[in-house]
């Protein structure tokens, strides 16, 4: 079962799973840094800039494995 999904806040979900912020930093998604992290989920965040959601979410639950 996914851990994280697209929908999720981006704050939210950094705050509950901090090693994310390795796969944030790893494609240049300064997240965590900014204004509207608080009020954005991860799926927006990511196609804001240009990038696949679907495909980085599945790594970040990928690395979060069966915790």
């Amino acid at each position: 079962m996914a851990k994280v999904t697209t929908d999720m806040n981006i704050l939210e979900a950094v705050q509950k799973y901090p090693e994310i912020n390795g796969v944030f930093a790893k494609y240049g998604l300064g997240c965590i840094g900014c204004m509207v992290a608080a009020g954005e989920s991860i799926g927006e965040g990511i196609s804001a800039h240009g990038l696949n959601a679907d495909v980085i979410v599945d790594e970040i639950n990928e690395i979060l494995g069966d915790e």
